[in-house]
């Protein structure tokens, strides 16, 4: 993670540098726990999650740019691709129990000051007002999410997945019974 954060910046960096904290938000990252967990034993590893159907449904409806991410279009793959990141999560919080710590996209949406707060303090970082006002900031970002960084919270997208729900019927079949997700916020 630190070599591709370094790549991002063409290598030009010394030590001194590289940054105390970073972001990784790449969608795999959930398979690479244990080595973060081994590489960085002090690193805090946030996983926000959401209504699986929700997440599915999202994936799907964006339009990646072909390589990494084609199993996003096809029902069975998404499918399978979420069934196992299911399993992957459930497999890191048996053998590294309380190392990851969940926070539910929906908690997160409907009460944004009180869990980012927590989210803060769980850093060792001292909240400053302005957090709220992340949709403000002027800056360069480079995410296939950029317009939704130039935005307040918003809560459209919880359950939006329902508006085509008949349609997405195979897709909840094929995600059998991971289609619901009770993990609960453990800030």
């Amino acid at each position: 993670m630190q070599k591709r954060w370094q790549r991002e910046y063409k290598g030009n960096l010394s030590t001194a540098d590289i940054p105390k904290r970073f972001v990784d938000k790449m969608l795999t990252n959930y398979m690479n726990i244990g080595f973060i967990h081994m590489l960085y034993p002090n690193a805090i590893i946030l996983h926000v999650f959401r209504n699986p159907m929700d997440t599915i449904f999202s994936s799907y409806k964006h339009d990646f740019p072909a390589g990494r991410l084609d199993y996003t279009s096809d029902f069975s793959s998404l499918a399978h691709m979420y069934r196992g990141y299911r399993d992957v999560m459930e497999h890191w919080d048996k053998v590294l129990p309380g190392r990851v710590t969940h926070i539910k996209y929906e908690d997160l949406v409907h009460d944004l000051p009180g869990i980012a707060k927590k989210i803060i303090t769980k850093l060792g970082l001292k909240w400053d007002d302005d957090i709220l006002n992340f949709h403000k900031k002027i800056r360069a970002t480079n995410t296939l999410s950029t317009s939704q960084v130039r935005q307040k919270v918003y809560t459209s997208s919880i359950n939006s997945w329902k508006k085509y729900e008949s349609h997405l019927t195979p897709l909840k079949e094929l995600v059998g019974e991971r289609h619901e997700y009770d993990l609960k916020t453990n800030l």
